[in-house]
């Protein structure tokens, strides 16, 4: 069944006291329950749901959206963990299911991993797989110093931050050059640092060179507009800037420094404030 795991526009065959049989490439049919019905449908309309398997592992259709579709990762969170494996939350009535044989390490309840949804062949079942590291390649050398890209932060180490670019490569955020919260499994834009031999990448959160100090400081300016006065200056401390602008210091002071050569702000010993001449 090549709609296993994927979301399709299908037609109405037939109508039971269950709900309606939707018609497969393969000429056989997929019941979507009555409760995802309204109750206009007629024979030949066509509707757009996803085709699963049900607790009993036969094939279902629903017009609820997962959170991700075959051979796709997303972060998911498990809910449940027993002793043949665990159950993620992926949007849907029934739990993502991730086998002990296929998980990276053991999970608990509550926190989040990445997964990726495959099919398992021999139980005609969709599974979750968080051993991604057997999906990885090498990233292509276009991936260049100061190439943007956009990612997907998806496990925090003492290292940095983990990243998944185009569901197939892997890249790193050091944790000493990240001065903002950042979210697993929210999509960021990123710029390429550097390609290491093993193809795996090194990031960054902001452009390289004059850019990256261009953008934060509109950033300051903007927040000095709104409050009228930022106490922040360049001896404040480190964590004080880091958990108010989301920069480090020495940015902060390249950034406040383009704004006063710029006559946008005025410097005092306690802080800074739009320039009023």
């Amino acid at each position: 069944m090549k709609e296993l795991g994927l979301v399709s526009r299908l037609q109405i065959n037939r109508f039971t006291d269950f709900g309606a049989y939707l018609a497969l490439s393969d000429g056989e049919e997929v019941l979507l329950p009555k409760g995802y019905l309204t109750g206009e449908e007629i024979a030949g309309d066509e509707v757009i749901v996803f085709v699963y398997t049900d607790s009993e592992d036969r094939p279902v259709a629903v017009t609820d959206t997962p959170a991700l579709v075959l051979d796709q990762f997303a972060v998911l969170t498990c809910k449940e963990v027993t002793s043949f494996g665990a159950f993620m939350d992926w949007g849907l009535l029934k739990d993502l299911f991730v086998p002990n044989a296929e998980m990276a390490k053991p999970m608990t309840i509550g926190q989040k991993y990445l997964v990726r949804l495959c099919a398992d062949y021999r139980s005609n079942r969709l599974i979750g797989v968080s051993k991604y590291r057997e999906f990885m390649y090498p990233a292509p050398k276009d991936y260049q110093p100061g190439n943007e890209c956009q990612g997907m932060v998806f496990e925090k180490t003492d290292l940095g931050y983990k990243v998944l670019l185009e569901d197939r490569y892997e890249g790193l955020l050091y944790a000493n050059e990240v001065f903002q919260e950042l979210t697993l499994g929210e999509i960021r834009k990123l710029w390429v640092k550097k390609r290491r031999d093993d193809g795996k990448l090194d990031l960054q959160l902001l452009p390289f060179g004059r850019v990256k100090y261009e953008e934060g400081a509109e950033k300051i300016l903007k927040l000095v507009q709104e409050k009228g006065f930022l106490p922040l200056h360049d001896k404040s401390d480190p964590e004080a800037i880091k958990k108010a602008l989301g920069m480090s210091k020495k940015q902060f002071k390249q950034c406040i420094g383009q704004l006063y050569k710029a006559q946008e702000i005025s410097i005092y010993p306690d802080g800074i404030s739009i320039n009023r001449d």
